[in-house]
């Protein structure tokens, strides 16, 4: 008996919170990581910690790719963990970790559009119902925290969340379509194959060791930055990793639209006050991605109804 089985719904909810827990946290992390580090040292830093968390799998495991995954493989690693590293911490330079969490939550329509445009995705009434809901739930929510305050530096620096949203969607697709047949472990762990050492290079020509030796707050925050690389990147991509793989992307990727409950969590920890409204948005959210996981449940009931229809009628057709 399996401890844990993503093919129930009660898992697959459990995962999901369990991921949005995590991601909502990785945005105080990366603030408190900028303190003493720079963007693209935060970002190369968070890529090469997890690579090296991961690098046992590598030696394990590499037999197990076969010569047509790695290209693929390696799409995959920069799409879901490379670039958007980078974006997403050089758009927290400027904007609030609020913000980023609203505009992070495009992810699934981003994941219906890219879908539909290129990986064929078949969109029922429902499932464009509860994607729908979803973001307004969330615009919602970070509206009524204050976040939506966009001036024309904020723009610029939340387009930078814009096209991250847009290599997370796009990878949630790929996956989906073109690495079924890889694990989920081997997914992560060789996507960061490449990225990873490339990431420690660059890290090591910036003035990131004196930063380390010279800020009194410098190794605090260096470990904000390994909590932020295990848990938000290393062990979170390979748990989203094996979501996609039982769910629906749009599912999937709906995890997005609950980021900001969390960020409402932590700032109700940090002495922020919660309104009557945002509870109401929260409740919006969850209704929305509890729209897509039915509307994937009605198609996994149609299919079964359809694998039996057809049992009986190749039974009829041999005569047994």
């Amino acid at each position: 008996m399996k401890l844990i089985d993503l093919n129930k719904p009660l898992w697959q909810w459990l995962l999901l919170v369990a991921l949005a827990f995590t991601w909502g946290s990785s945005f105080i992390l990366m603030k408190k990581g900028l303190e003493s580090y720079d963007n693209l040292q935060l970002a190369s830093l968070r890529i090469l910690i997890a690579f090296i968390v991961l690098s046992p799998i590598l030696f394990k495991n590499f037999r197990q790719i076969k010569n047509d995954q790695w290209i693929p493989i390696l799409i995959s690693g920069f799409l879901g963990a490379g670039i958007p590293a980078f974006l997403f911490a050089t758009a927290q330079t400027e904007i609030s970790s609020s913000l980023s969490g609203m505009l992070n939550s495009l992810v699934p329509l981003f994941t219906v559009f890219i879908g539909v445009l290129f990986f064929n995705l078949k969109l029922r009434k429902l499932k464009l119902l509860g994607v729908g809901i979803g973001l307004a739930g969330a615009l919602g929510l970070l509206s009524s925290t204050g976040a939506i305050s966009l001036a024309n530096q904020e723009l610029l620096y939340g387009m930078l969340v814009v096209i991250a949203t847009i290599c997370y969607a796009s990878n949630v697709n790929f996956i989906k379509v073109k690495l079924e047949a890889v694990s989920s472990i081997n997914i992560t762990s060789f996507g960061f194959i490449l990225i990873g050492p490339a990431a420690g290079i660059f890290l090591f020509t910036t003035d990131f060791t004196e930063r380390l030796q010279n800020d009194p707050d410098g190794p605090l925050n260096l470990f904000y930055i390994a909590l932020l690389a295990i848990f938000g990147t290393a062990v979170a991509v390979i748990l989203f990793n094996m979501l996609i793989k039982k769910v629906s992307a749009v599912f999937a990727s709906s995890v997005t639209y609950m980021i900001p409950v969390f960020a409402l969590f932590w700032g109700f920890i940090d002495g922020e006050a919660i309104v009557p409204t945002q509870i109401i948005f929260i409740a919006i959210i969850l209704s929305g991605i509890y729209l897509v996981n039915r509307d994937k449940m009605i198609e996994m009931k149609e299919a079964r109804r359809q694998r039996k229809a057809d049992k009986r009628s190749n039974k009829l057709e041999t005569g047994n």
